[in-house]
Formats: C-alpha cells, structure tokens, sequence
C-alpha cells in the first residue's frame, strides 16, 4: 500500500527510538527501489556515541534537483499504559492515526513518499517529460538525539559523490494549530556553555578566609540575563540567554563552597555568528566581574547555526500549492528550536512544511487521517509547480 495512511501505519509500527532504526528504513527502502530509485543505506559511526543508519535514494540524473528529508527515528514512548492504544500500534481510531512519531515525523515522511510515488505513476516514472529532474530522499535516524551520525554526515556522504541539491523540503511538523498556518522559512542558532565562579572554600564561621562564589554567581547571572543581546531582525525575533541550572555540589550547610556553576542556553539570530556572540557574552562577563571576580564560560560545541531561506520561486510555489488545498496562506517562520534544516542549509535552500505539531513528544501522539491526505495533496502541488516545463 503506497498511500500516506498505510506508509504511516508501517513505519509506526516500527519502534524505532534513536539509534534504532528497527525495520523503518527497510518500509521506505522497499516502496522506493520498486518506483524505480536507487536507495543506498549508509551507516555512520563515531567515538562514543551509537551507530546510525540512514538511507538515500535518487531517481533522475540531470537537475532541477528536488530533495524531500526527515527523519524516522523518534522519542521514547513514556509510559506506555497511560496511551490509548498502543504507543506503535498506528492504529486509527475516530479519525486519527496514533503512534509515537505519527506527527515527528513519520507521518510527514509517509506523505512525501506518497506524493512522489503518485506522481511517478503519472509521468511514466520520471520527473520530467524532457527527461530532466531529478527527487531524492534524504532520511536519517539521529535526528531527535545527538544528530552527529546523521543528515549532516548523509549530507557530506551526499556531496562527496557528487551529489548537487537544487531545494528541499523537510516534513518536520511545522504548523502550529491548523494544517496550513505555518513554513519555516529559518531557524535560530543555538549555542551551551556553562558560567563558572571560583571561589575559596571554607568554614562559613570563619568567611574572611574564604570566598564565597554563590553570591557572585548570582550577580553574573542578572548581569548576562538582563542586558537584551539584540532588538530582533527583519526575519527573527530577539535573541534569548536562558540560565537553566545553578549547582554548587555542596552538601554541607556549614562550608562555603569552592565553585558554583550554571548552565545556560542561547537561541540567537542573523545578527550573530557562533564566534562573534561568544565574544559578546564573554566581553560582558569580564565587564561584570571587574578585577575582584574570578569567573569564566566552558562554552559548549555546537552544529546549530541560524539560517535563513529568503521570500523567492521556491517559497512562493510552496505557498501556492498550501494555498490551493488549505485554503490558508502559510505565515512564513523563523521561530521554534532547532531541525535538521541547518544542516541542509548548507547545501541548498530548504523550507519546512509538515504536520501541525500538537501532540508531537506527547502520550497518544496523533494526527488526523484528514491531514494526512491534505499534506500529500500539498506536497504533490509542490511537485506538479516545481517540474512544471516553461
């Protein structure tokens, strides 16, 4: 069965928690080599962390060169018993189809498949009458975990053979209360480090011998936290330091402790690189500690970098095709997380238009058997407007 629903179904079925990929690749890998793509299944490796498979298949040689990504793997169920059917069942029930990622992603990944497969059939099996074109699909398994054995390895695997993307479409669950409302266009960057005080430790009955970080942590904490990093950009809004942790690891109520750390993450926009932002934030931890604190940012590695796909033909005909079967006019977004979108931006422009993400990460994830069809019917305008011969 090669329709959104059935391919959901399966690849829910398979329980595929990041790095498993328990049979999920092999449901795609089987309905795309009988289309006609070849498919290759690339693992990647890497100290200290698990092995990841991830599969590309292409068919066409010559461009435009239209990709479709996501990812099959998804997060743990929870508690399973608290679900109402069973959390890898996909089964449908009053209209929805439940299952760990029936919205991250899988669902969005069955309707790309769907579209091309539908499409395929109507155009004798290629792309284009002219015998140009070329789709592909870029699918990874290490996309909700540490994402270093995934898309951006897939992606260099891609390129070292030769491989030139011309656009993609990523199915992360892009809308946020109705099919239709949402792309996003961007993604914010997003950069760790972790703020660490020194002190002295000592006797808190005899302070004079000691120094104190805990009230100097504090101190440096409003100090980064208040003063805004930027007012915002034509296409994002303001970047945000969020301290998350504070641990001195102290267990006594009588020692001043030696060190105090806190744990902080930034989202930030266009108006910063990874490196010129780490130098903001440590001129003005240096400003704030003045020559008494003693004080430093273990900043953290980090793949997450802004992007930008701008307003042009790629984002309007995307537009159009959600136009025709919504009925809606998609807001174009730079807000949320992180995706494996800023991996891809490196290599050609990528928009990301999927699901509406309610219920995604939830107990009884769901997405109504109705958004399913409608987001096929999108992706299927996507192609019809994108190989259209001039």
């Amino acid at each position: 069965m090669s329709d959104a629903v059935s391919i959901t179904r399966d690849l829910v079925r398979c329980p595929s928690v990041t790095p498993a990929d328990a049979g999920a690749l092999g449901v795609l890998e089987n309905l795309l080599k009988a289309a006609g793509f070849e498919v290759h299944r690339v693992t990647f490796s890497e100290p200290g962390t698990a092995d990841v498979d991830n599969l590309y298949a292409r068919i066409g040689t010559a461009a435009p060169h239209l990709s479709f990504a996501g990812h099959t793997d998804v997060v743990p169920p929870g508690d399973e018993a608290a679900w109402t059917v069973g959390a890898f069942s996909g089964e449908v029930k009053d209209g929805y189809l439940y299952g760990r990622g029936a919205v991250d992603m899988k669902g969005g990944i069955a309707c790309s498949v769907a579209a091309v497969l539908q499409y395929l059939r109507e155009h004798d099996g290629k792309p284009r009458g002219d015998g140009n074109g070329s789709i592909s699909f870029l699918i990874t398994g290490d996309e909700e975990d540490v994402s270093i054995n995934g898309t951006v390895k897939l992606l260099k695997w891609c390129a070292d053979r030769g491989e030139r993307f011309d656009h993609c479409v990523l199915g992360e669950p892009s809308n946020v209360e109705v099919l239709g409302d949402m792309i996003k266009v961007g993604r914010r960057g997003s950069q760790s480090g972790t703020l660490v005080v020194d002190g002295v430790q000592g006797h808190v009955a005899y302070p004079h011998r000691a120094s104190n970080p805990v009230p100097d942590i504090s101190r440096l904490i409003v100090a980064l936290s208040d003063e805004p990093l930027d007012h915002g950009s034509t296409q994002f809004q303001a970047s945000n330091l969020e301290f998350t942790t504070v641990d001195v690891g102290n267990t006594a109520g009588n020692v001043i402790p030696g060190q105090a750390r806190a744990k902080f993450n930034i989202r930030y926009n266009d108006n910063h690189t990874q490196e010129s932002l780490r130098q903001l934030v440590d001129a003005r931890l240096a400003k704030a500690c003045g020559n008494r604190i003693r004080a430093r940012i273990d900043w953290a590695p980090s793949n997450s970098n802004v992007f930008v796909t701008k307003p042009g033909p790629f984002t309007d005909l995307a537009v159009a095709a959600i136009e025709e079967v919504t009925g809606r006019r998609p807001e174009l977004s730079t807000s949320g997380g992180t995706s494996d979108a800023r991996f891809i931006s490196s290599y050609c422009p990528v928009i990301e238009f999927g699901l509406v993400g309610q219920t995604m990460h939830q107990v009884d994830e769901r997405t109504p058997v109705s958004d399913l069809e409608k987001l096929t019917r999108v992706y299927r305008g996507i192609l019809d407007r994108y190989f259209a011969l001039g």
